[in-house]
């Protein structure tokens, strides 16, 4: 017979846990009135500056029409503006405004006050600890993938 654990497993933890921290930063930017997805849209837009509208869609991991109309909605209220690529009229690139800019500095701020209350009663050592355990988890699902990708191929 086999033992349940109290203790949830690591798929369980991770889900919760970005979850909660989603949560906690939602409640703390909800002044802004941006879903989730367009506060990533909004952080991708500001750190990338213009460009074109499908790279986003790639860094997002989403489908183009989803990445339009994320946009669409961004552009009405202000976020992004879209203009035509000079070099290829078929391409359009995507810029912040500077309400875009001037959010942006603030939800990293949000941002670091939700990270500080999440890492709360870690000593430093145990938040490397963490942080290096999370990326080898990345970096072996991403070799993982490609590896997959190449025997497809």
């Amino acid at each position: 017979m086999l033992m349940k654990s109290d203790t949830p497993g690591l798929g369980l933890l991770l889900h919760d846990a970005a979850r909660a921290v989603r949560k906690r930063f939602e409640e703390r930017s909800a002044a802004f009135g941006l879903s989730s997805g367009q506060w990533r849209m909004l952080v991708h837009v500001a750190k990338v500056g213009q460009a074109p509208q499908s790279r986003f869609a790639d860094l997002l991991e989403i489908e183009p029409i989803t990445v339009s109309r994320l946009l669409d909605r961004m552009e009405a209220q202000g976020w992004v503006t879209r203009e035509h690529d000079p070099a290829d009229r078929r391409v359009r690139l995507v810029l912040p405004t500077p309400k875009a800019l001037q959010a942006f500095d603030h939800i990293k701020s949000i941002g670091d006050e939700v990270y500080g209350e999440a890492l709360a009663g870690l000593s430093e050592d145990q938040r490397h600890l963490l942080m290096a355990g999370l990326s080898a988890i990345v970096s072996n699902l991403s070799k993982a993938e490609s590896i997959g990708e190449k025997v497809s191929a």
